[in-house]
């Protein structure tokens, strides 16, 4: 890293720039050359980048040397940064006039608290603007090859979330269960036993595939093909510890990918 992105509420209070900006920005899943051109052209023209914990050091390399980053990352079931901490700090760094890119892990229109951060921009007064970036759905369902819809499979599909404010979250099963079904789960991985019982207990055919992308884009992606039968015994064995996209009722096509089958192989 050019910088230390570490950075607190705490250090020495910002230097007035001149009139300040909020961009919220999608830094894609990890791959610095999945970001957008308006994206970049946002990070190297900031003043303060106030970044997620997901966002790789590749896309924090293309700030500005005049940048400085604050890392308000958020970890799941583990310590992090309280979101009313987060605004504040937004707040802050706009109305000392910084130009402020909220940088957020893909899009920050997908389970990104987006809603929250805006109002209290706005309650500031202060300027904004979204810019998009590619989502883990689409990243993911890139890397196994298949498309979202498909004619004659699915013409719709959903984007979920495993785990929400109150713990696991519930949605329509009876209508996942249905075959032909297709979903995006976000933030699946500790719930994927849950996950897999409500499905069978409303009529899922257990064969259904589910397929998991870790690191979606990067050096280090791996991807599981399994079923909803074998789902929680097979992630456990995979010991995935980085971020992961689930999807339900798609399986991999083996092209430009590795494809690690872990209900098809003896681990050690």
């Amino acid at each position: 890293m050019k910088r230390p992105g570490n950075k607190t509420n705490a250090d020495t209070p910002p230097p007035s720039y001149g009139v300040g900006s909020v961009t919220f920005v999608g830094a894609g899943p990890g791959d610095p050359e999945l970001l957008t051109l308006k994206a970049a052209n946002a990070l190297a023209a900031s003043d303060i980048v106030i970044h997620d914990r997901l966002v790789s050091d590749e896309v924090l390399e293309l700030t500005g040397a005049q940048a400085v980053l604050i890392n308000v990352g958020k970890k799941g079931f583990g310590p992090s940064a309280h979101q009313d901490d987060i605004n504040a700090l937004i707040v802050e760094h706009a109305i000392a006039g910084a130009r402020v890119v909220r940088l957020k892990g893909g899009d920050p229109t997908v389970f990104g608290r987006l809603d929250e951060e805006i109002e209290a921009v706005k309650a500031a007064d202060i300027s904004w603007s979204v810019i998009p970036g590619i989502t883990a759905a689409s990243a993911s369902v890139a890397a196994i090859g298949q498309s979202l819809t498909k004619r004659g499979r699915n013409a719709s599909v959903r984007l979920l979330t495993g785990h929400d404010m109150k713990g696991f979250a519930d949605h329509d099963w009876v209508a996942l269960a249905r075959p032909g079904e297709v979903a995006a789960i976000y933030m699946g991985k500790k719930s994927a036993r849950f996950i897999q019982g409500r499905l069978i207990m409303h009529g899922a055919d257990r064969a259904t595939p589910v397929t998991v992308v870790e690191n979606a884009s990067r050096p280090d992606q791996r991807i599981l093909a399994t079923t909803l039968d074998a789902l929680p015994v097979d992630l456990g064995a995979a010991g995935f510890d980085g971020p992961a996209l689930m999807f339900y009722g798609l399986a991999p096509r083996a092209v430009r990918t590795t494809l690690i089958d872990f209900s098809q192989q003896e681990l050690a």
